[in-house]
């Protein structure tokens, strides 16, 4: 893997070790049967990370969103690690817009399925902010540049 950040390494959809992490964040169920080889992205254009002790994943995502959200969606991010989540999240930010500069960042959280009472609350800390709920429920965040 290589560095490319202070702590995230780029690796490929597919990944073992990522998809394990995957595997046991609350959106994978959903999407167990869709995806083929292994990989659990989805189509689009994609940036998967992991921290070098693999027991942190992010993925950025842009695609044409159904929902009418602009952006790059941040379509899963598990941190079972030391580092605190908003720093992650604060660095995987930094590489998005080295990726697609400029772009609005958005992500939903689904709170029927975590355990915190301000859901989305490390995503706030890094500089998110709340713009919505979809029709299900779902709590939309967004970081702007």
């Amino acid at each position: 893997m290589n560095l490319i950040g202070e702590n995230w390494c780029q690796v490929r959809d597919a990944s073992l070790e990522a998809r394990d992490l995957f595997a046991r964040h609350y959106s994978a169920r959903k999407n167990r049967d869709c995806r083929t080889g292994g990989k659990f992205i989805g189509p689009g254009q994609y940036m998967l990370l992991m921290t070098a002790d693999g027991k942190a994943i992010f993925a950025w995502r842009k695609f044409i969103d159904a929902s009418g959200q602009q952006g790059v969606n941040c379509s899963i991010f598990r941190n079972e690690g030391p580092v605190r989540s908003s720093l992650l999240i604060e660095e995987a930010c930094a590489l998005a817009w080295l990726r697609w500069p400029g772009a609005r960042l958005y992500t939903y959280v689904n709170p029927r399925k975590i355990r915190s009472t301000n859901p989305g609350y490390c995503f706030q800390a890094a500089g998110w902010r709340r713009c919505g709920r979809t029709k299900g429920g779902l709590v939309i965040l967004e970081r702007l540049p």
